[in-house]
């Protein structure tokens, strides 16, 4: 019998490139939204990362009719109030209001947001340029079929944003379908300029001290062992490896 399917909902390149790493020992084989020949955008409309995870995995998860991974992530610079924060992915854009909804009118690559970003915090002294990236994950089923029986009793509700304990959210319903939340963090600094050409986004300047090297000068084999992204996904695959029975295993039976 083949694993089931888990469906990453991202378009960004880098993205799923890491999450095929960070997922390679769950048992479920990954797809993407190009593999489901998925084309609908889901806009990103909450006020906070748990909001766009939670957004993306249910819709997408209704559209693909598969278990889905979504997440929200982004950069919080304490120096900025916890700018550019989850409007870290369209730090900068310009955008014009359109039969009643903002349009984009440019759009900007991650150099554009890295030199906004840093023009921002021109003159800030390095001890005030502390930061942090954060990631939300939803992992969500399908809505089930009406007047379908079975499936888990809300056992949770409420935000992770803040910081549940363990960065493990709750189980709960959501839509018909199951959802669980789970939460990742790495703390740094925004360095001066732009070093290193792996990773993708803010990884050129945020700087570990523990390393003495940006995000983007390490291997994505050292990414994955200390970023949010990684920090939540490892969260997910426990919930997601569960054995049946678990109180955290909605998806046994996927």
């Amino acid at each position: 019998m083949s694993p089931p399917r888990l469906l990453i909902a991202t378009r960004n390149p880098g993205k799923v490139r890491e999450y095929r790493r960070l997922l390679r020992d769950a048992p479920y084989v990954l797809a993407s939204l190009e593999d489901l020949g998925i084309t609908e955008e889901v806009e990103e409309t909450g006020q906070t990362f748990e909001e766009n995870a939670r957004l993306k995995a249910c819709a997408y998860a209704a559209l693909g009719r598969l278990l889905t991974l979504a997440d929200d992530s982004g950069l919080e610079v304490d120096a900025l109030g916890g700018d550019p924060g989850v409007r870290s992915a369209r730090y900068g854009e310009k955008t014009s209001p359109l039969l009643g909804r903002k349009q984009k009118v440019e759009e900007n690559t991650d150099q554009d947001r890295v030199e906004l970003l840093l023009r921002n915090l021109r003159g800030v002294p390095w001890e005030r340029r502390t930061a942090r990236f954060r990631c939300v994950i939803a992992v969500a089923t399908p809505p089930a079929p009406p007047f379908a029986k079975g499936g888990m009793a809300r056992m949770a509700r409420g935000g992770i944003e803040g910081g549940a304990e363990g960065g493990v959210a709750a189980v709960m319903r959501e839509g018909a379908g199951d959802l669980i939340l789970v939460a990742g963090a790495v703390a740094g600094m925004i360095q001066y300029e732009p070093l290193g050409d792996e990773g993708f986004g803010y990884d050129p300047v945020f700087y570990l001290p523990s390393y003495g090297l940006t995000m983007a000068q390490l291997s994505l084999e050292e990414k994955n062992l200390i970023s949010h992204r990684a920090d939540a996904a490892r969260k997910a695959v426990i919930l997601l490896d569960s054995a049946p029975g678990s109180r955290f295993s909605p998806f046994s039976s996927q």
